[in-house]
């Protein structure tokens, strides 16, 4: 298996280097070669399977040759033997044909942890079989960067940093990361927002002197594997319904595009999906690209849902590589175009084959759709699974397909909205239950690269070695 950039003109990868590397040196994003292909009778071998055997069968043609079936069995059974629930991402039914699944059964309650929890062990082999080090930088609207956090806490191996936009994610969301004392762990508030964050480090990656001499490595979702690892449970959800003999719809609340990525990948890989609906929160760039084939930035506007407040969607690259023929040099045009006009166009014709659907849920309406949803299915629901939901109702297009809405975190992360939706404030499991309590230890830092970067260089470890 090799992986080569959206924009055509970095080396091409192995898996190994791929997980090491992130970002590609030409600023785009590594996508595989050719996608692997699943057969109906090889997704129908997937049911009965434990979570952590499905995820070895579907991810082991990713690997290559780099990662022996073996090891990375044990890695997967590792990884998803720290989930809450058995099932690991089980689903809940909430009308005749409508499911949620929930994702929020890891340490830290949201759906990066399906994919952090095995990245971490991921690191750890590749490492230690050559015998380095690497310095991570991530940005978070909120979830990432805690389950990063959880995932390389205490690892030897790795020093961690980790930007969030200074007072745009929940308290909950801040102190799952803050509260993290290892001394590998460091967190900082930027004084801009997520795509700010986001912006600071795709400009780190891309200053090559910077990135080498610490070994940058990354674990946002610009890393393949973070995106491979949620491929699994479009697998696992489509078969414990009826898959493949039946197509299976999704609805994914999506801000950086990387999850509702998955579910295409699944699909590339042979996966039967009737559609994938993008459903996103009044920072609509996405929905209104696939309403309109317009893909043009606006003001990050603060919501409710802030895991969500994003408008320069990185993983969309990804997608667009494969709308534009897998040509790298449009590509790198259309991503040119976006930086210096703020945005561009492609023939909404061009879309109307795709599996993709997408709405938009305002403020009033996911409110509403948390309270509607506790009184209907007696489910309480945090702010991002209730745009999905609202999106799956608003925009399906076939009611006898099963619509699975993906439940991207636990409603305690985002208590103060679930409280104002239903007058219910969503307790912390027992093992956060003295979160509030705990010491924080973070740095706030301008909204400027350069104060940013000197505080990593200050305190990376791998600098002391070298």
């Amino acid at each position: 298996m090799r992986y080569v950039s959206t924009r055509g003109e970095a080396p091409v990868l192995n898996f190994e280097e791929v997980v090491l590397t992130g970002l590609a040196r030409d600023g785009g994003l590594y996508v595989p070669e050719t996608w692997p292909q699943m057969s109906k009778d090889d997704i129908r071998a997937l049911a009965g399977m434990s979570y952590a055997d499905a995820a070895a069968v579907i991810l082991q043609p990713f690997l290559g040759d780099c990662i022996s079936k073996e090891d990375f069995r044990e890695m997967t059974r590792k990884a998803y033997g720290t989930f809450a629930h058995k099932a690991v991402v089980p689903l809940s039914q909430l009308g005749p044909n409508d499911f949620l699944m929930e994702l929020y059964h890891g340490p830290t309650l949201a759906f990066k942890d399906v994919a952090l929890q095995l990245l971490g062990l991921l690191y750890d082999h590749l490492l230690g079989k050559q015998g380095k080090k690497v310095t991570i930088v991530g940005a978070t609207s909120g979830d990432t960067g805690s389950a990063a956090i959880e995932a390389c806490r205490g690892r030897d191996a790795v020093d961690i940093f980790i930007l969030h936009p200074a007072g745009r994610v929940s308290e909950v969301q801040r102190r799952q990361m803050t509260t993290v004392l290892d001394s590998n762990v460091h967190n900082i508030a930027v004084e801009g927002d997520f795509d700010d964050c986001q912006a600071m480090v795709k400009a780190m990656f891309n200053d090559h002197d910077f990135r080498d001499r610490l070994a940058v490595s990354a674990v946002n979702s610009i890393n393949w594997a973070r995106v491979m690892a949620q491929i699994v449970y479009y697998f696992t959800a489509a078969v414990s319904l009826g898959g493949p003999d039946r197509p299976v719809s999704f609805s994914v609340p999506s801000g950086n595009f990387g999850d509702v990525y998955a579910g295409y990948a699944a699909s590339r890989m042979g996966l039967p999906i009737d559609q994938l609906l993008v459903a996103t929160n009044r920072n609509d760039i996405l929905s209104r690209f696939f309403n309109t084939g317009e893909y043009r930035k606006a003001s990050v506007e603060p919501t409710i849902s802030p895991s969500m407040d994003i408008q320069v969607s990185s993983n969309f690259e990804r997608f667009l590589f494969d709308l534009e023929g897998r040509e790298g040099a449009q590509v790198k045009q259309l991503m040119a175009d976006l930086d210096t006009e703020g945005g561009f166009a492609v023939e909404l014709s061009r879309l109307n084959d795709c599996i993709f659907g997408a709405g938009m849920c305002d403020e009033k309406t996911t409110l509403e759709t948390i309270r509607q949803t506790l009184k209907d299915s007696a489910k309480l629901v945090d702010p991002h699974t209730a745009v999905g939901l609202h999106v799956a109702d608003t925009a399906r297009k076939d009611e006898k397909a099963p619509m699975v809405t993906l439940s991207t975190a636990h409603p305690a992360k985002f208590p103060a909205a679930v409280k104002e939706a239903t007058g219910v404030h969503p307790d912390l499991p027992d093992h956060m239950a003295d979160l509030f309590e705990r010491e924080e230890r973070m740095v706030t830092l301008p909204n400027e690269l350069e104060a940013v970067k000197s505080h990593i260089v200050k305190n990376a470890r791998i600098l002391e070695t070298n």
